[in-house]
């Protein structure tokens, strides 16, 4: 296009020179038209009132050079003076104006025209017109009127067929785009290049695999594949649309001429369906064969990089980008980015990045803080968030996205607090759910129910996230009745429950102990048909069996899984060790190793537990150091006072007090009340003075401690050190 208006403004300066420009009216109008399409509108325009004599034409040209750059109201400008300067409109001047009310889905404007059309009495006289006429209401999203429009052409061309077709498919009416083109075929009219693209783009946006088939087929038959590169194009984007991947490769491998298009379809609809190793695979095949990948290309192997973390790839592309100097020209590169290194984990790069660039928005931005946010670097995402601000640049959806998750990770309840009022104030929460959902999770995660549940009350659109996170928020503050109370209100308003809802509140039914609930939301989960769909429900239901204490129900459904979780096996061994089923519980555990379940801490919290009641010494011993070096679990307080708990009860208070040495931390309450009550069960008070200044150390007001001290120089017969422990007691409580 540049080198084209170079040789224009040439040309031109040429025609100057003879100063005939100004009389001559079809040299300015051609002048006029050449500068419109290759996008110079002010220089087109300095010709247009340098002309002594304007005509349709003239202004015409100009027109559609508006409409092609989609500036509708410079378009309109121009046919207001055109019409004050007495010139009447012809087809040309109304299809141009058409365009470009079709560009930016003015229907109101395109509305106008169309009564000037009629105005004019050139309705039905001009098949292009008509045609322009169904495309802009079809593009505008009007497709009753595109009908309409349609029905009342006198005479039907190829074009007429296309433009409705395609809007159908623009439409989201992929069904009604292929009976259009069936009807089409049907009243003798043989389908062009363009009838084809708008056909196959349908068949791809309703996965109609075997129609674009047949009209790959007839495409072949007719001999156009060869001819038409965008013919190749629409056929590969179509297979990918379909899921056909291994024919959408096939035809891009069959291609006469490859090119950047081709290539960025098939990695766009890898991208898309999650194979982001796949699309990186084909980037790599198109460099290899000698396409030098443009923009839309490389932003697209950027996002499959951040997608699964490929950084070195990320790197050569960003080595490339650099090199070629791309990041001047477009800003997208630059987000692309940042987005990349953030994704995988590079936040100071990310960040690097961000301030070399020469021009950053609201996307940079909030891919830098929806990277801190997701890595949980809370504090960095807000004051990224500020400093954003602080630069003028106001924040989006996306950003409000991020911004709130980061708050939530930190408790951050104030900061949220101004950004909910921020959101308020930009009246953002009338049609975004998502922004919605994000400040009932944000207040829920800060612990404060109340406020999350007012957002939810402010909502004019509600789904099951929000009520989803509202839900989980009483589970985890051990709310479990207004959990309840809550699923109820939300069926009452009807609003459908997900999996993720019933999880959550078959939870909320375990902690409880609330088995009749549990059962109810059991059958309701199964009318519903979720089961089969949903494995993760399963295995919460055989955990809230399991907390209920319904060992053969929790089995029932266990045995009907057909995968279990590690929540479901520990959910077991848990229940079985309760139920003092402890060899069965030692079995389970085992069972779950030999099925390829790793255990986690609460697996091994489980079966410690179970040791710990059976008396099984050795056992435990063995799983305890196991957990480190065979799975990488670093034991926890709850660990060792599950072993403290098991030597103990077996009276091998040495061993149990050696192995308190090993703990990473002495401030473990729960491990000195287990060893001080072996103690006191075993009757040794040096063992248990020991433990006891151990927990005195942590809090020297907690009575329960010096009560247990007591108890223990009671039991081994040391009344005098236990009524001076006893004074000490009421010291501190006075």
């Amino acid at each position: 296009m540049a080198k084209m208006l170079l040789q224009g403004i040439q040309i031109h300066n040429d025609i100057s020179r003879f100063g005939i420009l100004k009389e001559h009216t079809m040299l300015g109008n051609a002048l006029i038209n050449m500068y419109a399409k290759c996008g110079a509108l002010s220089k087109a325009r300095k010709i247009l009132e340098e002309l002594r004599t304007r005509n349709v034409v003239s202004w015409s040209s100009l027109i559609a050079g508006h409409a092609q750059q989609k500036q509708c109201r410079d378009a309109f400008n121009c046919f207001k003076q055109m019409e004050e300067e007495g010139i009447a409109p012809n087809d040309v001047t109304f299809i141009c104006l058409l365009k470009a009310c079709a560009s930016i889905g003015a229907a109101d404007k395109g509305q106008k025209i169309h009564n000037e059309i009629a105005r004019h009495a050139l309705l039905g006289k001009c098949t292009a017109l008509d045609n322009a006429l169904v495309d802009m209401y079809a593009k505008c999203g009007d497709i009753k009127k595109a009908e309409r429009v349609f029905e009342e052409i006198p005479t039907r061309d190829v074009a007429s067929w296309s433009a409705l077709i395609s809007g159908y498919t623009q439409c989201g009416q992929g069904e009604n785009a292929l009976n259009c083109f069936e009807r089409m075929l049907c009243e003798g009219i043989t389908p062009n290049n363009v009838a084809f693209l708008c056909v196959l783009k349908a068949c791809g946006s309703i996965g109609a695999l075997n129609k674009g088939e047949q009209i790959h087929d007839e495409i072949i038959r007719q001999k156009l594949l060869g001819k038409d590169p965008l013919l190749g194009n629409a056929l590969v984007d179509m297979y990918v649309k379909c899921g056909a991947f291994a024919t959408a490769h096939e035809v891009l491998y069959g291609l006469h001429e490859r090119d950047v298009i081709s290539w960025s379809t098939l990695i766009l609809g890898h991208l898309q369906q999650g194979h982001d190793e796949e699309a990186l695979i084909c980037f790599k095949s198109m460099q290899r064969e000698g396409f030098s990948p443009d923009t839309v290309t490389l932003v697209l192997a950027l996002k499959a990089c951040g997608n699964i973390g490929s950084i070195e790839i990320g790197k050569e592309i960003h080595e490339e980008v650099a090199r070629r100097g791309l990041l001047k020209h477009d800003i997208s590169l630059g987000n692309a980015l940042v987005d990349m290194y953030a994704k995988c984990g590079r936040l100071i790069k990310a960040r690097q990045v961000l301030e070399e660039l020469p021009i950053r928005d609201v996307i940079t931005w909030s891919a830098l803080i929806s990277g801190y946010a997701d890595k949980g670097h809370g504090e960095n995402a807000l004051d990224c968030f500020e400093q954003m601000q602080s630069e003028g640049i106001s924040p989006n959806a996306v950003s409000y996205l991020s911004v709130l998750k980061a708050c939530g990770s930190i408790g951050a309840t104030d900061r949220g607090g101004k950004i909910h009022e921020e959101i308020r104030t930009k009246g953002l929460l009338r049609d975004n759910v998502k922004l919605g959902n994000a400040l009932v999770c944000m207040y829920t995660k800060c612990g404060a129910i109340t406020e999350a549940r007012k957002v939810i009350e402010e909502f004019s659109i509600q789904d099951a996230t929000s009520w989803n996170a509202l839900i989980i928020g009483y589970v985890q503050k051990g709310q479990g009745e207004n959990a309840v109370l809550l699923f109820e209100m939300m069926l009452c308003k009807g609003i459908t429950p997900d999996g993720k809802t019933f999880a959550c509140i078959l939870k909320a039914c375990g902690a409880m102990g609330q088995y009749n609930k549990g059962k109810q939301i059991h059958d309701e989960i199964a009318r519903r048909g979720l089961l089969v769909k949903d494995v993760v429900l399963s295995n919460v239901l055989v955990d809230m069996y399991a907390k209920c204490g319904a060992l053969t129900k929790a089995q029932e459904v266990f045995d009907k899984l057909p995968t279990a979780d590690v929540i479901a096996w520990s959910s077991l061994v848990a229940t079985y060790g309760q139920e003092g089923q402890f060899k069965n519980a030692l079995e389970c555990f085992e069972q779950m190793l030999l099925n390829g379940i790793m255990p986690d801490r609460v697996a091994f919290s489980c079966v410690l537990n179970a040791c710990s009641h059976s008396g099984l010494v050795d056992e435990g011993q063995i799983y305890f150091t196991q957990m480190m070096p065979d799975f990488g679990i670093t034991p926890d307080s709850e660990h060792f006072t599950c072993m403290v708990d098991l030597l103990g009860r077996a009276g091998q208070l040495l061993r149990a007090m050696s192995l308190t040495r090993k703990m990473p931390s002495c401030d473990y309450a729960a491990v000195w009340s287990a060893l001080m009550g072996a103690c006191q069960k075993w009757g040794d008070a040096g063992i248990g003075k020991w433990a006891f200044d151990n927990a005195i150390c942590m809090d020297k007001e907690d009575a329960a401690t010096y009560v247990s001290m007591f108890n223990i120089y009671m039991a081994a017969g040391m009344h005098e050190e236990a009524y001076r422990i006893k004074t000490i007691l009421v010291d501190n409580l006075a």
